[in-house]
C-alpha cells in the first residue's frame, strides 16, 4: 500500500492521502519469543478480569494453567508490559522518583461538561507476532476518545504527540489526568500542559482504579477488537484503531451513557 521508495510522492504525502498516521508505517512489532508472547496475552486477558493480581499471584495463576514460570520471569513480562496492580505494593508503579508528581485532583469533583476533565493512559497490545502499545485521552464526561496513538515503546515521543493532536483538533480540558508512569511525570510532557495552563492530576501510587475510565476503555478496545483480530503489523494495527475508535466515538451505545453516543454528548456543549 505505501511504497517508500516511490520517487513521485513521498511517504508523508502518501500517508496523508491515504489517511494513516506516520507512526503506522513505520512502526513495527516488538519481538520476545514465542514463550513469552503466548504468557503475555494470557497475563493481558487475566489482568483485564483481575486488576488485583499482583506479580506472585499472576504466577501462581499461570503455574496453575500448567507453565512453567517463576516470579523473575512474571516480574520482567509486567515491567515490560507496563502493567501495575491497583492495590499498593513494592515495585508496582514504573514511575521515576526525580519527577515531580501532582495531587489527584477528581476526588468529589462533578464532572458535568466536556473537555472539563481529560484522562489518558497506556496499554499493551498483543499482536500476531509481537506487541506494541496504545496511548488514548478521553473526555471524562462523554466518554469520547479526543486521540489516540500506538507505539513500539514506551518512550514519552509518541505521548506527547497525541496530547498535542488531541489540543490542536478538540481545544484544552481544565484537568489533565494520568497516572505516574515515566512518560507523563517527564517534563516534556508537563510543558505541554503548562504551556496550556491545563491543571495537571495524577492517580495515587498503585491505584488504577481512579483512572476507571479508561480501564474500561481499554476493556472494550481488547474484548470487541484486538482478541477478534491478530494484526500482522503496525499498519494494520493503526487501520484497525482507526476503524474502532471511529465506531467506539460515534455509533456504539453505551449503558453508562444512557445509551448515548460519546459524541452526542461531546459534541452538545464542546
Amino acid at each position: 500500500m505505501i511504497e517508500k521508495n516511490n520517487t513521485d510522492l513521498s511517504v508523508v504525502r502518501q500517508s496523508e492521502l491515504l489517511c494513516i498516521h506516520r507512526s503506522g508505517i513505520y512502526y513495527t512489532p516488538c519481538q520476545e519469543s514465542p514463550f513469552n508472547l503466548d504468557l503475555m496475552k494470557v497475563i493481558d486477558e487475566q489482568f483485564l478480569d483481575m486488576p488485583f493480581y499482583g506479580v506472585s499471584r499472576m504466577t501462581e495463576h499461570l503455574k496453575s494453567m500448567g507453565y512453567l514460570v517463576n516470579i523473575k520471569r512474571i516480574r520482567r513480562l509486567y515491567r515490560l508490559m507496563d502493567l501495575r496492580a491497583i492495590f499498593p505494593a513494592p515495585k508496582t508503579t514504573w514511575a521515576n522518583k526525580k519527577h515531580k508528581k501532582y495531587p489527584y485532583l477528581l476526588r468529589d469533583l462533578v464532572i458535568n461538561r466536556p473537555n472539563q476533565v481529560w484522562a489518558c493512559d497506556i496499554t499493551y497490545i498483543p499482536m500476531r507476532h509481537g506487541f506494541m502499545y496504545l496511548v488514548a485521552i478521553i473526555d471524562l464526561y462523554s466518554r469520547f476518545v479526543v486521540s489516540w496513538g500506538i507505539s513500539n515503546s514506551l518512550e514519552a515521543d509518541f505521548c506527547i504527540e497525541v496530547l498535542k493532536e488531541a489540543i490542536k483538533q478538540h481545544g484544552k480540558p481544565e484537568i489533565f489526568n494520568t497516572d505516574q508512569g515515566v512518560q507523563f511525570t517527564c517534563q516534556e510532557f508537563i510543558e505541554v500542559l503548562e504551556k496550556n495552563e491545563i491543571k495537571i492530576s495524577m492517580d495515587g501510587k498503585g491505584r488504577a482504579i481512579d483512572n476507571i475510565f479508561i480501564e474500561r476503555l481499554w476493556r472494550s478496545v481488547k474484548y470487541e477488537d484486538i482478541y477478534l483480530h491478530a494484526y500482522d503489523d503496525g499498519l494494520a494495527l493503526y487501520r484497525g484503531m482507526q476503524q474502532y475508535f471511529e465506531f467506539y466515538n460515534n455509533r456504539r451505545v453505551h449503558q453508562g451513557l444512557d445509551y448515548k453516543f460519546p459524541v452526542q454528548l461531546y459534541r452538545q456543549a464542546a
